[in-house]
């Protein structure tokens, strides 16, 4: 994971604005925030309890929030609209980055597109609610920059939401409480938890088949430790055969190995991890150890969408993909 460094603005000029830019952040809002407020719930409290165990009250259910882009993605697909994101949402020609799921960029705000940018101010300007972010350390939002974060949690409250040692369908069940509780519409929800469902069911038929789940770098790969991935719980929990390493490097998310060491588990089927930083399929298969495991020969090599939303929609969608993959493999051994 890459270290912190400063926003670009800097914390201390963020500091010295907050005062002043929430004074001017009262003063009324725009035609889309009364839009955006006109949707939510009246006539009610709001709470919710998030996985740091921190239980948020406000008056009325938050109907101005900004999102972390994984947690964004997720809660777009239950009916939720961010005001604005943070964390990777736009790629460098431009599109959109997968991260962002479904998330209708132009619609939002973008408060920082790479790690530890935050834009302190225009936030403040926002006049957010609430703001929602994942977790991988308890009581660590991730993309919410260190040396800002005390600036940032005096504007509006925050909700963590925890991601490892979780199921997939755990960490869904999260976003959904919250989105219920916001008000969501939850618009084609019951399809597509079916659909997820069903897919699910399709797993048993592969415990046969043992699979590896790995990134790939320039220089090494990294097999990943199934328990600390909700994707990869809800995997295992289905029925399939996942390697687990038999050591992890420190942090405990996967185990490094150089390329001349591709051969050390073996496996029916490699599930390659598409995010952006992590090397294309046809550039692994230039790695001449890897390109002559079994599983690559074979052509049993598929992609594991280890960005997709925590959401319903976003699971169908996986599952139905690797069901339809693992239905072409067949044992090696």
């Amino acid at each position: 994971m890459p270290g912190p460094v400063l926003p670009r603005r800097g914390f201390l000029s963020a500091t010295a604005g907050l005062a002043a830019a929430l004074t001017l952040a009262g003063c009324g809002g725009t035609e889309t925030a009364a839009r955006e407020g006109s949707s939510a719930p009246g006539g009610r409290k709001w709470s919710f309890t998030d996985d740091r165990g921190k239980k948020l009250e406000l008056d009325k259910p938050p109907a101005r929030i900004v999102a972390q882009v994984g947690s964004a993605a997720a809660l777009w697909d239950f009916g939720v609209r961010p005001i604005a994101v943070f964390g990777p949402h736009k790629l460098k020609n431009g599109a959109k980055d997968p991260q962002v799921g479904n998330v209708d960029i132009t619609k939002v705000e973008g408060l920082g597109n790479v790690w530890d940018e935050f834009n302190v101010e225009k936030y403040i300007s926002l006049q957010p609610e609430l703001l929602v972010s994942s977790m991988y350390v308890k009581g660590v939002l991730w993309y919410v920059p260190e040396k800002s974060k005390d600036t940032i949690e005096q504007v509006a409250p925050t909700a963590g939401v925890m991601q490892t040692g979780k199921s997939a369908t755990d960490v869904i069940g999260t976003y959904e409480e919250l989105a219920t509780s916001l008000g969501a519409g939850m618009e084609g929800v019951p399809e597509a938890k079916a659909r997820m469902e069903a897919a699910t069911e399709q797993l048993a038929q592969f415990e046969n088949l043992r699979i590896l789940l790995m990134s790939g770098g320039p220089d090494q790969m990294w097999v990943v430790n199934p328990p600390e991935y909700p994707d990869i719980v809800h995997l295992t929990a289905a029925g399939l055969d996942v390697v687990t390493p038999s050591k992890v490097d420190e942090g405990g998310f996967f185990q490094t190995l150089s390329w001349e060491n591709a051969d050390t588990y073996d496996a029916d089927v490699i599930l390659y991890d598409t995010r952006t930083q992590s090397l294309k399929r046809e550039e692994m298969l230039k790695k001449p150890t890897f390109a002559k495991l079994p599983a690559v020969e074979a052509g049993q090599f598929y992609p594991w969408r280890a960005e997709v939303p925590f959401s319903y929609h976003g699971y169908a969608a996986f599952l139905e993909e690797l069901v339809a993959n693992l239905k072409k493999a067949r044992p090696l051994g």
